[in-house]
């Protein structure tokens, strides 16, 4: 499918979230996998209030939730509107590959952020990164709880993966928050999850 193209109508449709969407999909599933998808790299290079990746060589770990029957026009109708037209995103058909060996590769949609869309902000250091994250609250939260999430996901769900690009800006997050007389250290920091 190419990008911007609508999904063939059907009652069954895999959707990959590699931001907020791990934690909190806001929309009805049927069953959920965690797993990758090949050819992509998340950044934090996104002005808006999500902040989603990019096209790159690499692979990214998130959840691929599987939406059925009436679930998917509701579930499209909602990720469209937050992700194509408040966010600028398109949308790209993936294979997605399960964390469990065993089970067999899904095709599912992927909404990405690109360097066409206007709230694209391009490269920047972590330090620059973690700046704009430690002050910046949207309609959907404080972009430190989106950061803090995401790296728990990772920590708790693919502990076995190093996103250096995540945990780098993490740590700067915290370094800020220690300079402004913080007190928990990364690891000591909790959130509490409701997922799986």
């Amino acid at each position: 499918m190419k990008s911007q193209e609508a999904p063939p109508q059907t009652s069954s449709v895999w959707v990959f979230g590699y931001g907020s969407l791990v934690w909190k999909p806001d929309f009805q599933f049927s069953r959920r996998e965690v797993g990758h998808i090949r050819g992509y790299k998340r950044r934090f290079w996104h002005g808006d209030d999500f902040y989603r990746g990019d096209k790159d060589k690499a692979c990214t770990w998130g959840v691929a939730y599987q939406v059925m029957d009436q679930q998917v026009e509701d579930c499209l109708q909602y990720l469209n509107k937050r992700e194509v037209v408040l966010g600028g995103y398109v949308i790209e058909t993936v294979e997605f590959i399960p964390q469990q060996k065993q089970q067999e590769r899904i095709l599912a949609l992927v909404y990405i952020a690109t360097s066409d869309s206007p709230t694209y902000l391009g490269p920047a250091s972590e330090q620059e990164i973690a700046s704009q994250i430690s002050i910046c609250r949207g309609t959907t939260g404080h972009n430190m709880e989106y950061l803090l999430r995401l790296a728990q996901f990772m920590r708790r769900h693919c502990p076995e993966v190093d996103d250096q690009h995540l945990f780098s800006i993490e740590a700067a997050v915290f370094r800020i928050f220690r300079a402004c007389g913080g007190s928990e250290a990364p690891e000591q920091y909790s959130l509490r999850l409701e997922m799986f």
